[in-house]
């Protein structure tokens, strides 16, 4: 794969998982007003732990991703580690 083509992908995957965000927590705002490196959590978008479980079901409905109560200390503080977390997942799945 082109270096061209894993942007587009990763820049595809980020576009989802900002959409995933606006439209299960009923955001009233844009999802590309959501940058890939803004906080979720605190200063952020101000998401708390019910946002966040919200978001976990959506990616492992949408994305067949599970992410865990320990992954989501750290995976939740951008859309790029959200991002880094699902596409690392993918290759573990893909791997086996």
């Amino acid at each position: 794969m082109s270096v061209k083509e894993q942007i587009n992908q990763r820049d595809q995957l980020c576009q989802s998982i900002r959409e995933i965000i606006v439209d299960r927590l009923m955001l009233d705002i844009p999802a590309d007003f959501i940058s890939n490196d803004q906080p979720l959590v605190g200063r952020g978008l101000e998401l708390d732990s019910i946002d966040s479980l919200e978001i976990s079901v959506a990616v492992n409905m949408e994305m067949d991703v599970t992410i865990t109560d320990e992954d989501s200390a750290t995976i939740f503080s951008s859309v790029n580690c959200l991002a880094d977390f699902i596409e690392k997942a993918r290759r573990e799945a893909a791997d086996q």
